[in-house]
């Protein structure tokens, strides 16, 4: 049966098939870069596992990987230099992943896999060193892209009159943003429980990696805490100076950071890299942290509302410096765009339900939400205006056209490239790929 049969096969039965062995081989050379169908597979169960309602087609799917070969050959004629650390982030966010789909029960990744995720992402990481390096060159070839007022007007008039898009309301959103404090006691709580596992290690009672893996409140905890290579710029200042200012082998002191508690060992040092270990203990936030900052942003709208207290400068006084929006003067920039204005489909759902009822210029009482790590944080929102849905103009939506036509530059310039290197490089296809139309030509007789 031909590979793409089987593959087919494995992934419509992959619940059942997943612990058996496949059996691996060369299926592409690209420029001397190797394709293994191990490599197919486990890129396609990924893309599937993110989105089971996906169509995916193996033969596409092996084409793009393809690509990525082609990008970073290129990666390596241009030195692009991807750190360990980056690798690392990059592979516990997969498995985070996998892991939440799993219910969060590891044993069940082994079951699944039939093998543990430290054992996967050995088997990973070469491969995802090789998806950022095709990721942050294709991002450097289109970011050459510019656009000229001309050709967003050309653009614009090539779409049919009835091709024109009907565009949502669109919001314009200023916030400060309001981390809850931690209180003395669980902040003591967790410092001592640091300094007591910091002693155990001192001691030899057990190792940093034993206890990193039993104590430690984040990603690496499973990895004994190891953060793999990184350069400087890569961490928070606080924990960087701790840091590089150990020895090999050496143990900090507590360092705190935004993030809570550490105490670091260094592993390695090469130049400017270095490899380190941390233990995180992050303190509990209470319910009366959480309302305490409920209660000082009710005080901050208030002060905006009744003392004519400007928001942007409420901002730049109260709303967390490491929010996006401090250097915006409390602007939200749409994620999507990397413009003000967003979509009203586009808000996040609690903002969303939020404004539907406010007016221009008015204040939403404090809103609960999660950041990126799970912590919970509060804000206040100021819609700063709103559109009314309608058929997209250059008068009124230059910006918007502007970006899209941009993104169709991009992509054109970033097809004709890459059709141009695959003229270019040698490409020979396995025979058993030759029922995929897209590889036909490259497949060797």
């Amino acid at each position: 049966m031909r590979i793409i049969h089987t593959l087919l096969i494995i992934v419509m039965c992959l619940p059942i098939m997943a612990q058996e062995q496949i059996i691996d081989k060369v299926i592409v050379n690209v420029g001397g870069e190797y394709i293994l169908y191990s490599e197919m597979v486990n890129n396609y169960r990924y893309l599937k596992e993110q989105n089971p309602q996906r169509d995916l087609d193996p033969c596409a799917v092996t084409e793009q990987i393809i690509a990525q070969k082609i990008l970073v050959d290129q990666a390596k004629l241009d030195s692009v230099v991807i750190s360990d650390a980056e690798v690392e982030g990059q592979l516990d966010f997969r498995f985070q992943s996998i892991l939440r789909s799993l219910g969060g029960d590891e044993s069940k990744v082994k079951e699944y896999y039939g093998k543990t995720i430290t054992e996967l992402k050995d088997e990973q990481r070469d491969d995802m060193r090789q998806q950022i390096l095709a990721e942050r060159i294709q991002a450097q070839l289109i970011n050459e892209v510019t656009i000229t007022p001309k050709e967003v007007v050309e653009f614009f008039n090539r779409i049919p009159t009835d091709s024109i898009p009907f565009l949502n309301s669109e919001v314009e959103i200023s916030e400060i943003v309001y981390k809850p404090k931690v209180n003395d006691v669980e902040s003591k709580k967790a410092k001592d429980l640091l300094a007591g596992i910091r002693n155990q290690i001192i001691s030899g009672e057990a190792t940093f990696e034993e206890l990193a893996v039993k104590h430690s409140d984040d990603g690496s905890a499973q990895q004994g805490g190891d953060l793999g290579w990184a350069q400087r710029g890569n961490y928070v200042p606080e924990f960087e100076a701790a840091a590089y200012s150990l020895e090999k082998e050496e143990l900090s002191e507590i360092v705190e950071t935004e993030f809570g508690f550490h105490i670091l060992k260094l592993n390695e040092r090469r130049g400017n890299s270095i490899r380190v270990s941390h233990i995180l203990i992050r303190p509990e936030i209470t319910q009366g942290d959480l309302d305490l900052a409920v209660s000082f942003l009710d005080s901050i709208k208030n002060k905006i509302v009744h003392d004519s207290l400007p928001f942007d400068y409420a901002v730049r006084l109260h709303s967390d410096k490491n929010a996006q929006s401090y250097h915006n003067g409390g602007r939200m920039a749409n994620p999507k765009t990397g413009e003000n204005s967003y979509d009203t489909a586009d808000l996040p759902p609690d903002i969303f339900f939020e404004i539907e009822d406010m007016e221009i210029g008015e204040i939403s009482e404090p809103l609960e939400y999660y950041d990126r790590a799970g912590e919970t944080q509060y804000r206040l929102v100021k819609l700063e205006s709103r559109t009314s849905p309608h058929r997209a103009s250059l008068d009124q939506d230059y910006s918007r056209i502007s970006s899209f036509a941009k993104e169709s530059k991009k992509s054109q310039y970033y097809n004709n490239w890459m059709i141009e290197k695959m003229e270019e490089t040698f490409i020979k296809v396995d025979e058993d790929l030759g029922n995929c139309p897209n590889l036909a030509k490259w497949v060797d007789e």
